[in-house]
């Protein structure tokens, strides 16, 4: 696109940086391989600008990247073959509370409901609120959800990345989701009156 010149191109990635930084160190846990992807990322846009169509956002695309990166570096971990322990941070009986003894959700405990969701995906203000929630997780515990959720990890590539087992690794994915759904009920459908 004639209005993305590399003039024009280059603030767009220093104002993308910090966001593409927080989001792989989220991932990678490790500041070097964080800005390695970061700066690989923002690399391989500029070479490649002139495939960018404009049929997506900017940043978008830019992230898309990102995650391309961020995957290639599990994939190069998986083949060093480390290993890693991770605890169980959540505790399993953390949301025994909000259930009754046949495993029903308590009258008071129950989710409101979120109106449209399509509606509320597309604010701003609800992504700044689930970042929040998502980084009150337990970081390994984000750090699995962030895989499988957003970056589209398979559950066996997680599972070899952090040498966990899948059943521990869904317990790990329903801990997190069930976090998150009460962050975000309290943060934010409850204070939208949905």
């Amino acid at each position: 696109m004639s209005e993305l010149t590399s003039r024009g191109f280059r603030p767009d990635l220093v104002r993308l940086r910090d966001m593409l930084l927080r989001f792989a160190m989220l991932q990678l846990r490790d500041r070097t391989e964080a800005e390695d992807a970061v700066q690989e990322a923002m690399l391989a846009s500029m070479a490649r600008i002139g495939e960018f169509r404009g049929q997506s956002q900017y940043s978008t695309w830019v992230f898309a990247i990102l995650k391309n990166k961020i995957v290639d570096t599990f994939r190069s971990r998986a083949r060093s073959a480390s290993t890693r322990v991770y605890d169980d941070e959540i505790p399993a009986d953390a949301f025994d509370a909000l259930f009754d003894e046949h495993d029903h959700w308590k009258k008071d405990e129950r989710p409101s409901a979120w109106g449209d969701p399509e509606a509320t995906l597309a604010q701003t203000q609800f992504w700044t609120v689930f970042e929040g929630c998502l980084t009150h997780l337990p970081p390994a515990t984000a750090r699995v959800f962030m895989m499988r959720e957003f970056l589209d990890v398979s559950v066996d590539d997680v599972c070899v990345e952090l040498a966990i087992t899948k059943t521990n690794c869904g317990v790990i994915l329903h801990r997190a989701k069930m976090a998150l759904r009460v962050c975000l009920q309290n943060r934010w459908f409850d204070d939208k009156g949905a």
